[in-house]
C-alpha cells in the first residue's frame, strides 16, 4: 500500500524584509503574526491563517535545512476565502494593494474557483479565491 499525505502543515517564504512582510500579510491579508522559539532559543516568525502557517526566512540568513535554490519572489500561492471578492478588492484598495488581475474563473484543487491576483512586497504571486 502506498503511503498518503493528509494536509500541508506549513510552507516557507524567503523574504527580503521580515518586518515589512509581516505588516503586509497581517494588514492586507488578515493573517496573524506568530513568533515562536525553537530548540536553540532563537525566535522565528510565522504568519497564521486558519489551521495553516507560513514560516518566514530572511533572505541570506535562512535556516537549515532549506530549499536548494532559495530566492525571494518565486512563490505562487492560492488562498481560499468565504468572503466575497468584491469585499476583498475594497479592503486591498484601502491598504494600497493593487489587484493585478481578476476576478477570473480558475480551477482549484477541489473544483471551480473565482480568483483575484496581487503581489506581495517580494513579488510573490498571491491568488485570493472563492469556491464556485
Amino acid at each position: 500500500m502506498t503511503p498518503e499525505l493528509d494536509t500541508l502543515d506549513h510552507l516557507v517564504l524567503t523574504v527580503a524584509d521580515i518586518p515589512a512582510t509581516i505588516t503586509f500579510y497581517t494588514q492586507s491579508l488578515g493573517m496573524t503574526h506568530t513568533p515562536f522559539t525553537v530548540a536553540d532559543g532563537t525566535t522565528r516568525h510565522a504568519l497564521r491563517f486558519g489551521d495553516m502557517k507560513i514560516n518566514l526566512h530572511q533572505c541570506g540568513a535562512e535556516f537549515e535545512p532549506k530549499a536548494a535554490h532559495v530566492q525571494t519572489g518565486s512563490a505562487d500561492l492560492c488562498f481560499l476565502t468565504a468572503t466575497p471578492l468584491a469585499q476583498w478588492q475594497e479592503h486591498l484598495a484601502k491598504h494600497g494593494t493593487k489587484v493585478e488581475n481578476g476576478p477570473v474563473a480558475r480551477t482549484g484543487a477541489t473544483g471551480p474557483i473565482l480568483s483575484v491576483y496581487l503581489r506581495d512586497l517580494d513579488g510573490n504571486l498571491i491568488e485570493i479565491s472563492t469556491q464556485t
